[in-house]
């Protein structure tokens, strides 16, 4: 199938699902189109499993029974066709009930958990859904190519779901952020690789590409298997992102991850064993978040705040040996007056090695927010290493690195930009190389500042005085394009409002 028409047939399914009276929200139609591919995927994945158990002389249990695949009831023959009402009621009284009663684990487990509250509304006009559902129909999952392009169709739509819904914390982590973390801690092969806030599953799919992209051209039977079963590990407390996740994971060829749908800050840390761990930890945990008491027992240091709880989590989750990268909000690494925060800080610093601080610029989480510049951030790379007696080797002092550019413009839109200090990041962490945006703190200066562990440059005068012309000119062009985008937005509150039909891209 030609890029341009699954492209086509793409956009004319969701232009379609926008005419809906439920789907008056980009949210409401992302939902809609994601839990339509998702089944449409999986009816292709299990015609996948059961050639391969013929292959092997294997038998093959079906998943979903054959009345509920895909194919059945998305049937387009005149005699057979559900429309209307009819395909409402079907969907409502037979289909759902059916996936939600699913019984077992990998592909039961995952579609039981998505169905239990997804859709969380349902489209009123079963004429739309038809029209929408012989859209879909017309993509065809021909070949690897097929299956990569509608990846990367589905990943513009969570990144305009984050542009234009103010949700891109909770489903979209930019993709340049996510690619230099994976390369930072590079997960291998017979690794686990986990994150306790999946949201779209951005830092799983990029792990997938990462560790598979190691094992070159020929993968042996054997690697496949532990990468489709025992390697990534990611958990979710709402059912939107989890089901974007699902689907994201599956698109990418990640078709029996193992994905729960739970809040996990709900895990008590003091009770985490080795067995509970994992190699690799890749995440970026909600800002500003709040959780009730109840929740905030489970931690050794409480705090009614996501950020600091999260961090506690991931620190009772990495196995010995591990590796973490991770987003975090800057609030958490300069906040020193209280106790949650600074045991916290205590704990990273007494029983980890947190060797890099990547200092990111204002903006890069512009699309997180429904105006401004959004949360200044940080990446955070840390190991549990122990000495030969058992006990936990501590940190001894830090590298940190100041990022100004990203590869993207620091707005709402994140037009791609050629300035970029990532790469250079990158090449100097591996020699922990001093300059003007790089420096070493030690670990006790950082202690002498009460666990103040904020990035304050002391080349900041000259790093500014040898910036580049491009770097400057960058910066310029971001913010008139910030400035732009803020009349935009004036004039569409000062305009009515147009009919939903308006192109996606």
């Amino acid at each position: 199938m030609s890029r341009e028409t699954l492209n086509t047939q793409f956009w004319k399914a969701a232009k379609i699902l926008r005419q809906d009276d439920n789907t008056n929200s980009l949210l409401d139609y992302v939902e809609q189109i994601s839990w339509l591919l998702f089944l449409k995927c999986f009816e292709e994945l299990e015609k996948r499993r059961k050639d391969d158990a013929e292959f092997e002389g294997k038998p093959y249990r079906q998943i979903i029974a054959n009345k509920y695949q895909w194919s059945s009831w998305t049937n387009p023959e005149p005699s057979t066709k559900l429309t209307g009402q009819l395909l409402l009621a079907f969907l409502n009284n037979e289909l759902f009930p059916h996936l939600r009663s699913l019984k077992g684990v990998n592909g039961s487990s995952v579609i039981r958990a998505l169905f239990e509250e997804a859709p969380s509304k349902m489209l009123k006009d079963g004429n739309i859904l038809r029209d929408a559902l012989d859209a879909i129909q017309e993509i065809q999952f021909e070949g690897a190519d097929d299956i990569h392009t509608l990846s990367h169709l589905y990943e513009s739509l969570l990144a305009k779901l984050g542009r234009e819904g103010g949700f891109g914390g909770e489903f979209y982590t930019p993709r340049p952020i996510i690619e230099f973390v994976v390369n930072m801690v590079a997960p291998k092969l017979s690794e686990t690789v986990y994150d306790p806030a999946m949201g779209s599953a951005g830092f799983l799919v990029e792990a997938y590409k990462h560790m598979r992209a190691g094992l070159g051209t020929r993968i042996q039977p054997d690697d496949e298997r532990k990468l489709q079963r025992e390697t990534f590990f990611g958990q979710e407390k709402k059912p939107l992102p989890y089901l974007l996740g699902c689907m994201n994971m599956i698109l990418h060829g990640v078709l029996t991850p193992s994905l729960n749908r739970r809040n996990t800050l709900a895990d008590d840390v003091r009770k985490f064993t080795e067995k509970d761990r994992f190699d690799i930890i890749l995440t970026n945990p909600p800002f500003g978040g709040t959780e009730h008491e109840s929740v905030t027992a489970n931690f050794r240091y409480p705090s009614k705040a996501t950020s600091i709880t999260f961090l506690q989590h991931i620190m009772a989750k990495v196995r010995r040996g591990g590796r973490v990268g991770m987003v975090i909000d800057e609030g958490v690494l300069f906040k020193t007056t209280e106790n949650a925060y600074i045991e916290a800080k205590k704990e990273l610093l007494e029983k980890f090695v947190l060797h890099t601080i990547v200092s990111l610029p204002a903006g890069v989480f512009a699309n997180a927010v429904s105006s401004g510049t959004g949360p200044k951030t940080n990446l955070l790379f840390f190991d549990r290493k122990l000495d030969e007696a058992g006990n936990p080797i501590g940190t001894k002092e830090i590298w940190y690195y100041e990022v100004d550019a990203v590869g993207f413009s620091l707005t709402k839109t994140q037009r791609t930009i050629d300035e970029n200090d990532l790469p250079d990041c990158f090449e100097k962490a591996k020699t922990r190389t001093l300059s003007d945006r790089s420096w070493i703190v030690s670990v006790d200066e950082i202690i002498a500042r009460n666990y103040d562990l904020s990035a304050s440059n002391p080349n900041a005068a000259a790093a500014i005085k040898h910036r580049s012309p491009t770097a400057i000119a960058a910066d310029i062009a971001s913010k008139q394009t910030r400035i732009l985008e803020i009349m935009e937005e004036i004039q569409e509150l000062l305009e009515p409002k147009g009919n939903g039909n308006e192109d996606e891209e």
